[in-house]
């Protein structure tokens, strides 16, 4: 089978992140995605996956591909990206994650609100367990429970100062075995292996971390795959083997 080139932005925060702004509603994230000619977009809250539904929802037979994920904050408060094949998946992903999530209520005067939405974009209520904080599972547990789920687990945006694998650890463990590494969306890829040759070895995507509209990616980040489906693009990030292209 011919694989095709289709471009994606695979870190995506609606307005359930407190961080992110409140324009950063269902539809608004999809009809923002398909107008700047991206094939896939996942949908990456703070240690939740509350408005995952709403988008796949609002996505339902337009011509794109949503992701279900969460970007979890782990005990060693590294952000991981957590992208699973089906909402069934990522539930069970949340489920886990709850249990481990500190009891600290939402202060939305000092971190911002944590809005649930509906697929038309009204508001059906707001979190009040703080989202943004590590939770008491360690990488390791975190990356075996994501893979017992179908998904695939990508370190974020290594070249960041904080809440990276690289500016917390200082390395990417061997033993975890990851294949694919999350840049910021303006990194380029020379530059970083300048900086760190070793990372030849892995995938290397580029995503927006969006927190508004205009920050979701332009059609430039491009993938190879065998077919469009979120199972194709999570089997694609999961193995050694790869064809990817960054402009």
């Amino acid at each position: 089978m011919i694989s095709k080139e289709y471009y994606y932005d695979l870190h995506i925060h609606t307005a359930l992140s407190p961080c992110a702004e409140e324009e950063m509603t269902p539809n608004n994230i999809v009809n923002m995605a398909i107008l700047k000619g991206l094939d896939f977009i996942a949908i990456t809250d703070h240690n939740s996956a509350g408005n995952v539904e709403a988008v796949l929802d609002c996505a339902g037979e337009k011509d794109i591909i949503v992701i279900p994920g969460i970007e979890v904050e782990s005990i060693e408060e590294v952000h991981m990206l957590c992208l699973f094949p089906s909402l069934l998946a990522v539930k069970k992903m949340e489920d886990i994650i709850k249990k481990y999530l500190p009891d600290i209520q939402n202060r939305s005067e000092i971190f911002g609100e944590q809005i649930l939405y509906n697929r038309h974009d009204e508001m059906i209520g707001r979190e009040s367990q703080l989202l943004v904080t590590a939770i008491s599972l360690s990488l390791e547990r975190l990356k075996r429970e994501t893979e017992k789920l179908g998904g695939v687990m990508i370190p974020s945006h290594i070249d960041r100062s904080s809440y990276s694998v690289l500016s917390n650890l200082g390395f990417i463990p061997d033993e975890l075995c990851f294949n694919t590494i999350e840049v910021s969306q303006h990194i380029k890829e020379n530059e970083l292996l300048i900086q760190h040759p070793y990372l030849k070895e892995y995938r290397i995507i580029n995503n927006s971390d969006a927190h508004s509209l205009g920050n979701i990616s332009e059609a430039e980040h491009s993938i190879f795959l065998k077919e469009k489906s979120r199972k194709c693009m999570i089997n694609t990030l999961s193995i050694s083997n790869f064809n990817i292209r960054q402009f």
